[in-house]
């Protein structure tokens, strides 16, 4: 046997026998390690396929009972979404809470669809801009329906200048306060609104002609 051949075969022997102490070592923790990633990835995936099912049956759900409401069915789409606001999964309860109450104003019952969204603007678990919104959609229910009083108690906060939903309750607020003969505070709301370049478009072009009818009835002041 010449030199180069034994020292391969000693080499290979030598590779051979620290593989076989590296696998002794950290064989078994590797092992355990790929099982792990295997059981976590299956788990992974059931877990996806789960929460995509439910989020896909109370989708399901919600648009049927948009569909019920849509064809004037809204007893039959108030239990419907009351239901999904039970056992609905994800955002739908929420989405069905607020839209249990349009659908409960469209019938005319006011007063239950207020209390709805005052539920909701009032549930500290629910998202800050949601609960606003809510907030807002009593007060334009109550611009028809209730006092300025009742207005105010819900957006006053909404109005500061750096809230994005302040036009929409600046107007709220200024058509209640011209309902109830506060013209000079409505005429002040709508100022506004119609001088604030952040405010949409049609909200600056409402406020405008309210403006021009407060001041062309002579009770600006």
């Amino acid at each position: 046997m010449s030199d180069d051949s034994f020292i391969r075969e000693v080499n290979e022997e030598i590779r051979r026998e620290q593989a076989q102490a590296l696998w002794d070592r950290f064989g078994p923790a590797l092992l355990g390690l790929a099982i792990l990633v295997v059981v976590g990835t299956a788990a992974f995936v059931g877990y996806r396929y789960w929460d995509e099912t439910r989020a896909n049956r109370s989708g399901d759900a919600f648009s049927q009972a948009l569909k019920l409401a849509n064809d004037g069915k809204n007893d039959e789409a108030i239990a419907a979404l009351d239901q999904l606001g039970k056992d609905g999964y994800g955002a739908y309860p929420l989405l069905a809470r607020m839209r249990a109450a349009t659908v409960k104003a469209d019938k005319g019952d006011v007063d239950a669809a207020v209390k709805d969204f005052d539920e909701v603007a009032a549930d500290s678990a629910i998202p800050a801009g949601i609960r606003d919104m809510a907030r807002l959609r009593a007060a334009l229910l109550l611009v028809d329906h209730g006092s300025f009083a009742d207005v105010s108690s819900r957006v006053e906060a909404l109005t500061a200048d750096t809230n994005p939903l302040r036009s929409s309750a600046r107007e709220a607020l200024g058509l209640a306060a011209w309902k109830e003969g506060k013209s000079a505070d409505a005429l002040k709301l709508f100022d506004q609104i119609a001088s604030d370049d952040g405010a949409p478009r049609n909200a600056r072009q409402r406020a405008t002609l309210m403006s021009e009818l407060i001041r062309g009835s002579g009770n600006a002041s």
